[in-house]
């Protein structure tokens, strides 16, 4: 008997845990996932180390015309028992993950060539179906017929304070009213950009996550993807 493969779409705001369930959901079902908020962090690196985005200043045209040469891709890290994503051959998954990537991301997200070249790449990933993809606009514009969307949300202080802890525990120099403020412009940005902004899909599941744990997020989302799955 041939097990039916579906989509499963999880949009949200910043550190709603989106890639963490995600990630747990791909593995428990088999399923590929792709966080596609990786996907444009790599991009926001790229655009740092070229000097096309800094404070008060963005190039976009310069970044545009080198999109051409990024390459991103995703390899299994054994250590980590997880995907990494790679920049032009270059392992950049710490990189990604600091503040500095995390405070032009949005903006350099609402740029609709880039968000245009990104989305083709996650388009051609769910051809086959049997993934789990994470971000802000996959239930609305990457995937509007996945077959479970889900849309994840928690109060700004729980996101904050979970990103807070998540970059003390990797060892980098941050407090916690700037981990707060860079939640709430993220916010702003990601829900008000002209391209693709964060939006509840139709027919999505809204889950507040403000105080369910990891486990108890899993169990639900998990039952969920089975009863459309065993349908």
């Amino acid at each position: 008997m041939i097990t039916k493969k579906i989509i499963i779409a999880i949009d949200g705001f910043s550190s709603t845990g989106k890639s963490t369930i995600a990630k747990k959901l791909a593995a428990a079902l088999g399923y590929v996932f792709v966080d596609t908020g990786a996907m444009y962090r790599a991009v926001t690196l790229h655009a740092l180390q070229q000097g096309y985005i800094a404070e008060n200043y963005f190039d976009q045209a310069a970044l545009e015309a080198s999109l051409s040469e990024i390459v991103l891709s995703f390899e299994f890290n054994i250590k980590r028992q997880m995907s990494d994503i790679h920049l032009n051959g270059e392992n950049v998954e710490k990189q990604i993950r600091t503040l500095k990537v995390s405070k032009f991301v949005s903006i350099v997200a609402a740029n609709s060539k880039v968000r245009k070249k990104l989305v083709e790449q996650q388009q051609a990933m769910g051809v086959k179906k049997g993934i789990v993809m994470d971000g802000r606009d996959i239930g609305t514009v990457v995937f509007p017929n996945a077959d479970l969307k889900l849309y994840m949300i928690a109060s700004p202080e729980v996101r904050a304070k979970r990103r807070y802890d998540e970059l003390l525990e990797r060892g980098d120099d941050v407090n916690y009213e700037d981990v707060f403020a860079n939640v709430v412009e993220r916010d702003r940005l990601d829900s008000t950009r002209k391209d693709s902004p964060l939006v509840k899909a139709k027919n999505a599941i809204e889950i507040d996550n403000s105080n369910m744990t990891l486990e108890e997020q899993f169990e639900r989302l998990l039952l969920m993807a089975n009863q459309i799955i065993e349908a």
